[in-house]
């Protein structure tokens, strides 16, 4: 894709001696939906996390939507106001109800009205399927129902990317399906994603490629009807082999 709204030039990343992401290059078209695979450690969270700068690329670039986030002058608060970021925690505020946690950022980052922050707030509800849990606090919710709503939090901001962070490894395996039918439904709308997961039949239903890590580097990337039944790395072949026998 020409369009580009995620570049990653030459991304290295090191925490004291150990380098989580060796020499990274990926480019995500706007509307794509890219999924990041691999073993625990290879590496995939912290390329995710640096794509927004939650983590600080030791050598490398990353271009958002045109933007180098590693130029002094770029403000890193208005690059992220346009990226979603749902994590494997649903990092809820417990003392706010529902619509509250939905409407608090659109008010403090977008400057919205109370009105207007409800407005959208309830339709991103409704989005994912919980409007009538509004006025619940997050301990009264499922695991499933509050990683939606963190999933409705990000996009009441909306953002022009979202980035999920192996969104569905904390919840129970009957609640999962319902997080990833929300996230099958944005990447129909045509939301740009780049997802961290160990669930391959999301890959295999949502992502128009998927990208193998192992050791902070990327293997392999490819569609998923190639990568999944025609790897061309041993590497690949191997963790697939593993993966897919569950």
């Amino acid at each position: 894709m020409s369009d580009n709204i995620i570049v990653l030039d030459n991304l290295h990343k090191y925490f004291g001696d150990i380098q989580a992401a060796k020499n990274v290059n990926l480019r995500v078209g706007r509307g794509e939906v890219v999924v990041i695979v691999g073993p625990s450690g290879s590496g995939k969270s912290t390329v995710l996390r640096c794509i927004n700068h939650l983590e600080m690329p030791t050598s490398g670039s990353v271009t958002i939507d045109g933007v180098n986030l590693e130029d002094k002058k770029t403000d890193l608060n208005e690059v992220r106001a346009e990226v979603g970021m749902v994590f494997q925690q649903f990092n809820l505020f417990g003392h706010l109800s529902v619509l509250d946690n939905v409407t608090i950022a659109q008010k403090l980052v977008r400057k919205r009205s109370k009105e207007e922050a409800n407005e959208i707030g309830m339709k991103q509800l409704e989005r994912v399927g919980i409007p009538e849990k509004a006025d619940s606090y997050p301990r009264q919710l499922s695991g499933g129902q509050q990683q939606r709503v963190a999933i409705a939090r990000s996009l009441a901001m909306n953002p022009k990317i979202m980035l999920f962070d192996e969104p569905t490894s904390a919840l129970d395996p009957e609640m999962i399906k319902e997080v990833l039918d929300v996230m099958l439904d944005l990447a129909e709308a045509g939301m740009t994603m780049v997802v961290v997961t160990h669930e391959m039949g999301f890959a295999k239903a949502a992502a128009n490629r998927v990208v193998f890590m192992d050791e902070g580097q990327v293997v392999e990337i490819d569609t998923p009807e190639v990568l999944f039944t025609n790897p061309k790395t041993d590497r690949c072949q191997l963790f697939l082999s593993k993966i897919l026998a569950h």
